[in-house]
């Protein structure tokens, strides 16, 4: 003992040693030991105490091997970053920035200047000038500035919070019956909209909402229309729902200003990597949408943060909103964001790894699976594993097109000995573990979501089962 007091301190052991105690008493209480029994018991106590100092002492939050073949997968922690935004990280966290300074003149600068730079790039190319956004007295009525702004907070529902309580608190919001969903952990928009103090009035029926229920509502009261993207689940059938483009002429006739939460914010084209119906960012904004909020996390690939996008001087009322300061996110996410986004001015979108798993063929992935395959079945000289290679399908995952699917190939694991629960328990007790998903008996493992550097583990860990 005195050698692990020496290492990691008197009162970490002393923790480790109560907690040792504590389990032993309550196996002793729980069933009936011999005096054999508790010396073999006591024995072990330095052992027992050291290992529950070393996990005690370690890491919880660990990386993983996600092989579900969920692309932006929840729990997994959603998009994985850049080589080049942890790069920026590093480099701009383990010494002193720039972050609130204008090195040009000396003075105080603003945070969010080092994003929204790029995000003008991103978001002002080939649009239109004339006729977006609501008429205001302080806009031309022949020619509207279309300039875009962007802010940044921590999470979109932060953003969609923000967005409401700035350009609607004490007014009522429009938004379709049909478009009051919930995201993961129970959050509802209608609770949020609660929260920021603006009042919601519901049109039209949960499948069928038109552009006249819309109008039909508003009223002296009436601050805002919203539109929520169904980004976690569809509605098919006898359906129907105005297009942006006709929210928007409404808005304008009505010099009301046009919102969509729209979830998962891509800021390329889909359907170049198989995706459809899935509007993006500039879809949005070119049908004429105000102010749009978005994730970092999910299709754009970068960290978790909350984006709020649209015309600058709504934007700029949300920048002058006491709430942005408690939402505001800090340098870490704006250093992995900054770099993000100069993958995509540079076009280089195979550095964001959510696109570039998106981008894999079947082929591609077919031919690291049966390299995989092979080397295992060479290591092997007998084996209780049985390893199949099957067609299958991937997902976006992270509330993002949830028709939309990639064809893959999956590597089928049975094992003679092992439930196929237990096989999946056993891969993820390995070090690092390895997430798979289990369907019809057998473990799949779908190699979309891993990288191609982590192919070794895989192979190493099954060929000792």
């Amino acid at each position: 003992m005195q050698v692990l007091i020496e290492r990691e301190g008197h009162s970490a052991v002393a923790e480790s040693i109560r907690a040792v105690l504590t389990r032993l008493r309550q196996e002793i209480a729980g069933r009936e030991f011999d005096a054999k029994s508790l010396d073999l018991a006591l024995g072990g106590l330095s052992a027992a105490v050291e290992r529950e100092l070393r996990q005690s002492l370690s890491y919880s939050l660990l990386p993983v091997i996600n092989a579900t073949g969920v692309i932006l997968h929840t729990n997994l922690g959603r998009a994985p970053l850049a080589a080049a935004a942890l790069d920026h990280v590093r480099n701009t966290s383990n010494a002193y920035s720039n972050l609130e300074y204008d090195l040009a003149t000396g003075d105080r600068g603003r945070r969010d200047v080092h994003v929204d730079r790029l995000f003008q790039k991103l978001l002002n190319e080939d649009r239109v000038v004339a006729g977006l956004g609501p008429s205001s007295a302080k806009r031309s009525s022949a020619a509207i500035s279309t300039a875009i702004s962007t802010i940044v907070v921590n999470n979109n529902a932060a953003a969609v919070l923000l967005a409401l309580n700035s350009l609607a608190e004490g007014g009522e919001v429009i938004v379709s019956r049909g478009e009051l969903v919930e995201i993961g952990g129970s959050f509802r928009i209608p609770e949020v909209m609660l929260k920021s103090n603006a009042g919601m009035r519901e049109v039209g029926t949960t499948n069928r909402t038109r552009v006249a229920d819309y109008e039909n509502a508003i009223n002296e009261r009436t601050r805002l229309l919203l539109r929520v993207h169904r980004s976690n689940f569809e509605i098919t059938g006898f359906t129907e729902q105005p297009a942006l483009g006709e929210l928007a002429a409404l808005a304008r006739r009505r010099n009301l200003p046009l919102m969509e939460d729209l979830g998962s914010g891509a800021l390329i084209d889909l359907r170049s990597v198989g995706i459809n119906g899935e509007p993006g960012v500039l879809d949005s904004l070119r049908a004429g949408v105000d102010i749009v909020t978005y994730s970092g996390d999910k299709l754009l690939g970068g960290p978790q943060a909350g984006l709020i996008s649209g015309h600058a001087d709504l934007v700029a009322r949300m920048r002058s909103n006491s709430l942005f300061r408690a939402l505001r996110v800090d340098k870490l996410t704006y250093a992995a964001l900054e770099a993000t986004l100069l993958a995509y001015l540079r076009r280089d979108h195979d550095a964001v790894p959510v696109l570039r798993m998106m981008r894999l063929s079947k082929d591609e992935i077919a031919r690291r699976v049966e390299r995989i395959v092979s080397e295992v079945r060479s290591a092997q000289t007998k084996s209780a594993l049985i390893m199949e290679v099957v067609d299958g399908e991937s997902v976006v995952g992270g509330g993002a097109a949830p028709s939309a699917v990639l064809p893959t190939r999956l590597i089928a694991l049975s094992h003679s000995d092992l439930s196929s629960d237990e096989l999946n328990a056993r891969l993820r007790a390995h070090m690092p573990p390895i997430v798979a998903r289990v369907e019809e008996g057998r473990v799949l493992i779908d190699l979309r979501t891993v990288f191609p550097e982590q192919d070794h583990v895989l192979v190493e860990m099954l060929s000792a089962q």
